[in-house]
């Protein structure tokens, strides 16, 4: 049961994924978590760096979607200033959302990855609906108040995964 919480992926950050092999598995659309993925948490708008490499995923082909467990109004400035679908307030790892994307873009599971700096909400989420999951280091080690508790959890985690060999901090794979 713990294998649900293992990553496809594990990166160092957003910059390092290979999406050249996400291409080739036919990866069309990717889900990006916005807090400490794309932004640190206390941040309002994304930097030049990051709207510059997110433009060159977009021209590389990938459909790019903001899918944030944040609400509106704190989803809102990066969906407009990066010019992306998102979807604010998804509550993962529950499914719905993802659902949602998958009819309304028209995707399958195997052509979605998710990228994400959580196992209890990214990694999971994805996981569930067989979507590949890319678990990113956060960009910062401020949280949210309700991520504070799933890190806790999420230590918890990664103990057992290690102890199986499923996991490793820090030793990166795509």
């Amino acid at each position: 049961m713990i294998e649900i919480f293992r990553p496809d992926v594990y990166s160092k950050s957003i910059f390092d994924v290979n999406y050249k092999k996400l291409k080739e598995k036919g990866i069309k659309c990717i889900l990006l978590d916005l807090d400490n993925t794309i932004a640190p948490v206390n941040i309002e708008k994304p930097d030049n760096k990051m709207k510059k490499f997110l433009y060159e995923l977009k021209e590389k082909g990938f459909h790019l979607i903001i899918m944030s467990n944040s609400p509106k109004k704190r989803v809102e400035p990066f969906k407009n200033e990066l010019e992306l679908d998102s979807a604010a307030f998804s509550m993962k790892p529950r499914k719905a959302k993802y659902m949602k994307i998958l009819k309304t873009f028209g995707y399958k599971p195997e052509e979605v990855a998710a990228i994400g700096d959580q196992l209890l909400t990214d990694v999971l989420g994805a996981n569930r609906m067989q979507i590949t999951s890319i678990l990113v280091n956060p960009m910062s080690k401020k949280d949210g108040i309700s991520t504070n508790l799933n890190r806790i959890i999420e230590r918890m985690i990664i103990k057992r995964l290690e102890k199986k060999e499923l996991f490793e901090r820090g030793k990166y794979y795509d």
